[in-house]
């Protein structure tokens, strides 16, 4: 309750600091040095997320990327090591994976073959780093296993053969699990979960077992760390969890474990690939010694309470623990913020996929009341940033169209709609309490960045794209990778884009889509590098 008080206090103070409250009056940051190591070489992970630091004038130092983890190969946890010690002089923070620094990358953290001796040497060399640097603040971010939905959950390879061949049972007697030890499981259910108990082929259980107890434990320590001052900040995210599941199992005990840390120096959440953005977020604020003001704004219907896919809490709650780990303070009016957020959920609270057909540019309900609470925002010149979680993997339509329609893309400030609902909202609240220091330009280019990729990409072209390579020569079928037909993807795929943003983006003045290309850095339609 003390440092809650302590961060309201400075939260007043710091709101009646002259040049903090606009961007063109804040201070520049001059070069200075942060270090980041994503949590792999994807470029939503990696570049598009350093880009908004970079957006500030800061210096983001990553390291080569021959270090980084991609699809098909782990990282080099040795040399990242090496490397981050060689770059900590001179250096005001670092931004670091922890999932990076121990197994390679968040792929390998699920496959790898590590022994608990190694993962344990490498969480102890947080310590000596922060004793050989007692001065430079580290800010760490890591997952727990994610439970897979399916035995092809987002590709094959990225899980044991074992565990992915009997994924549904294991899904489910962990699901069962989760909710017996709750005290929410019926008589039907707890006789199913010892069904299962039996039917589970032994070495499946023991690898699954293993695996998901070495992350525990190493999770564990990094809590222990934290609690020791090693850390400035520590944020776990619960890697594509549901509601219940081992994800969510081992979220509410490591939880538990460091609750007398305090929600200022550890936090956790359901998300994996948008805690670099908040940790980076938090990193600024801290050095410019600034409490970012946000007001959060809910769709009608079940609004804060919707328990998106991919998630394993209701959104308003991770929203509002985001907020605090981003060094952001929530307010309860929108007057004095720096930042709105309004969360576009759907009434019924379900969570749609883009690539569904039910995604048309067609109102549906809540649509049209959402699009007139962020008219009014934007109207009463409030900075309003969009998180557009109705559908994951992906932007709605029908919001996106309305919005194009009355010309309100480029005048909000920060916008998201991508992959899981908090991946969006955690990219959002990183992204847009820091715009507060960019000019419209800066903000403008991220946001087109955003509209391309999730509006663009993720919800109309990937699905036509899909087609479109299923039968070319070189195409993978079974793995979905693309081989032979990447090259026909990326020049496909660049004139679709091209297409789609003629249509659908009405560009501001400063920005142009003539050199408009888009890529796929690892092999599959599902990520996409854009440049323009």
């Amino acid at each position: 309750m003390k440092k809650i008080l302590i961060l309201i206090a400075l939260a007043i103070a710091f709101a009646y600091i002259p040049n903090l409250s606009t961007g063109e009056a804040a201070s520049p940051a001059q070069g200075k040095k942060i270090l980041f190591v994503p949590l792999d070489n994807r470029p939503i992970t990696d570049k598009e997320t350093r880009q908004v630091a970079e957006k500030l004038g800061y210096d983001i130092v990553v390291p080569p990327e021959k270090l980084l983890g991609t699809r098909e190969q782990p990282g080099d946890p040795d040399g990242l090591w090496q490397w981050l010690n060689e770059n900590a002089p001179g250096a005001k923070a670092a931004v670091v994976s922890t999932d990076a620094m121990l197994y390679g990358s968040l792929v390998a953290s699920r496959n790898h073959e590590l022994t608990q001796d190694t993962i344990h040497e490498r969480v102890e060399r947080f310590r000596s780093f922060h004793e050989d640097h007692p001065r430079l603040p580290v800010y760490g971010f890591g997952t727990i296993l994610r439970t897979l939905l399916t035995a092809t959950h987002s590709g094959n390879g990225m899980e044991p053969a074992i565990y992915q061949q009997n994924a549904v049972k294991l899904r489910d007697y962990s699901m069962l699990r989760d909710k017996a030890e709750m005290g929410l499981a019926s008589k039907k259910e707890k006789r199913e979960l010892q069904r299962l108990e039996q039917e589970i082929v032994p070495a499946a259980m023991e690898d699954w077992t293993h695996r998901h107890g070495l992350n525990y434990d190493a999770n564990k320590a990094l809590i222990d760390l934290t609690g020791q001052g090693v850390f400035s900040f520590l944020f776990l995210g619960g890697d594509d969890g549901a509601r219940y599941s081992q994800t969510h199992y081992e979220t509410r005990h490591l939880r538990e474990y460091g609750q007398n840390i305090g929600k200022t120096k550890f936090q956790l959440t359901s998300g994996a690939d948008e805690l670099g953005m908040v940790m980076l977020c938090r990193a600024i604020c801290d050095d410019k010694g600034d409490i970012p003001f946000i007001y959060t704004t809910y769709n009608t219907g079940k609004g804060r309470e919707t328990i998106p896919a991919y998630c394993n809490e209701a959104i308003g709650t991770d929203v509002d623990n985001t907020i605090i780990a981003a060094g952001g303070l929530q307010i309860p009016a929108p007057e004095r913020a720096e930042l709105v957020m309004a969360i576009n959920t759907n009434p019924d609270g379900k969570t749609g996929e883009a690539n569904s057909p039910a995604n048309t540019t067609k109102p549906r309900k809540g649509t049209m009341n959402f699009v007139n609470l962020v008219q009014g925002l934007v109207d009463k010149g409030y900075p309003t940033a969009v998180a557009d979680i109705a559908y994951g993997n992906g932007a709605d339509n029908a919001l996106m169209n309305e919005l194009h329609k009355k010309d309100l893309q480029f005048k909000l400030q920060a916008y998201g709609g991508w992959n899981t609902a908090t991946n969006t909202t955690g990219f959002l609240i990183g992204t847009g309490l820091l715009t507060k220091w960019m000019d419209k330009q800066a903000r403008d280019e991220l946001m087109l960045t955003r509209y391309l990729e999730e509006w663009g990409y993720q919800a109309n072209v990937r699905q036509k794209l899909g087609g479109a390579v299923w039968s070319h020569p070189g195409y993978n079928q079974q793995t979905g990778n693309l081989d032979g037909a990447r090259d026909f993807a990326a020049k496909q795929g660049t004139e679709w884009m091209q297409d789609f943003a003629r249509q659908n983006i009405s560009l501001p003045a400063g920005l142009s889509l003539d050199k408009l290309h888009i890529s796929h850095p690892w092999n599959r339609l599902f990520e996409c590098e854009i440049s323009f």
